[in-house]
């Protein structure tokens, strides 16, 4: 990611989210900009097109310093209950420090283990240090 910079050029101090795929990471970047609250919040990081390639590669989407973090915990849970599969997200903080959280099964959480979801995120992006995952329990 070293050539990534996002959609204006800004290479601003934030955590990066990075998803399995580039469409993914389009598609979280697409969710977090519909939040009013995150909108000047969240930047797109993109590397130039490969050879032969029609446009450039998301890489990752970038929170910067200062954005709500629970607003973007919120629209992070939201997208994961949307999606169809599952999938890991990596969180790396400025310091370098880097926090994977997977997602499994994430419409079956109950209301106890969406909020533990949703305080991992919320710890991985504020830089606190990460808990255990929440232990999932037959019947949810």
């Amino acid at each position: 990611m070293a050539g990534a910079v996002d959609e204006t050029g800004d290479r601003r101090k934030g955590s990066l989210v990075t998803v399995d795929t580039p469409a993914e990471t389009r598609e979280l970047h697409a969710w977090l900009r519909r939040e009013p609250e995150l909108r000047g919040g969240v930047r797109l990081l993109e590397s130039p097109p490969p050879t032969g390639a029609l446009g450039p590669v998301a890489e990752a989407v970038q929170i910067l310093a200062g954005a709500p973090v629970a607003a973007v915990a919120g629209v992070v849970i939201a997208w994961l209950r949307y999606r169809t599969s599952d999938v890991k997200i990596t969180v790396k903080r400025p310091d370098g420090t880097e926090v994977q959280i997977s997602a499994s099964r994430i419409k079956t959480l109950n209301a106890e283990q969406t909020r533990a979801v949703t305080a991992e995120i919320e710890r991985a992006l504020s830089g606190e240090r990460p808990l255990a995952a929440p232990e999932e329990k037959p019947g949810g």
